[in-house]
């Protein structure tokens, strides 16, 4: 398997990795907020406070790791947007550009916790432009591709403006436990639907390829995003009743 390969998989099992870290955690994060809501105690209050300070540094650290991973492999652009006559890896600066939106999301969420007078809302404002970013620029990154790359891509926007869209609605109907997991169940779409991108588009291990202009192909892969889903949801309800 050359490097292009498995760079183009590994380009799409890292954010997938990222999404799915961050979406199993909210799975459990949100209904447990839910249940301790309900006692409202100062310390518990606290507790959660610390654990959101933590969870925001930790998606920054990702999101850096990711811009660092992008930028910096053997082939990637280097911070070189522009050499001579040509632009250098624009497909890595997009996905650079995707990461530092959620570097900012990350690091408004700490802000939010620990300097009480950034406005309430703020964070889900963000993580919102953060996603509806991805999801843009996703929208432009498959134009002159084969059908199936482009089918295959739009489905992952679905995930994406639907998990926006879920944000931006709780920058006023904050703590939503029905949006929460809403949202969850998007994001843990979008993290397998990588890893499902990245295994039809560059088989890391050398299997059959996929032909990519076959009507077929299209409509199984519309079939499997809805199976992902459902397994997405199945993980959202196990998760609940577990901590239930």
């Amino acid at each position: 398997v050359s490097w292009d390969l498995m760079a183009n998989f590994k380009g799409h099992a890292l954010p997938g990795s990222f999404f799915l870290i961050v979406g199993l955690w909210w799975s459990v994060k949100h209904p447990l907020k839910y249940f301790y809501q309900k006692e409202k105690s100062s310390q518990l209050t606290h507790h959660y406070q610390r654990l959101e300070i933590i969870e925001a540094a930790i998606r920054t650290l990702f999101s850096v790791i990711g811009i660092l991973a992008e930028q910096f492999v053997p082939d990637g652009p280097h911070l070189h947007l522009y050499h001579e006559d040509h632009w250098v890896k624009l497909m890595n600066w997009q996905h650079s550009t995707m990461y530092l939106f959620f570097a900012v999301s990350g690091i408004v969420d700490m802000l939010t916790y620990l300097i009480t007078h950034v406005p309430l809302g703020l964070d889900r404002l963000v993580m919102a432009l953060a996603a509806f970013n991805e999801g843009f620029l996703f929208y432009y990154h498959v134009h002159n591709r084969p059908p199936l790359d482009q089918h295959i891509h739009s489905l992952l926007l679905c995930a994406v403006f639907g998990g926006a869209l879920s944000l931006a609605v709780e920058v006023v109907l904050r703590d939503n436990v029905v949006l929460e997991l809403f949202r969850t169940s998007l994001l843990l779409l979008q993290g397998t639907w990588f890893w499902q991108i990245g295994f039809v588009l560059f088989p890391p291990f050398g299997g059959p390829e996929w032909d990519q202009n076959n009507d077929d192909n299209i409509m199984f892969v519309t079939m499997c995003f809805c199976w992902h889903y459902l397994a997405a949801l199945c993980i959202v309800a196990s998760s609940y009743s577990l901590v239930y």
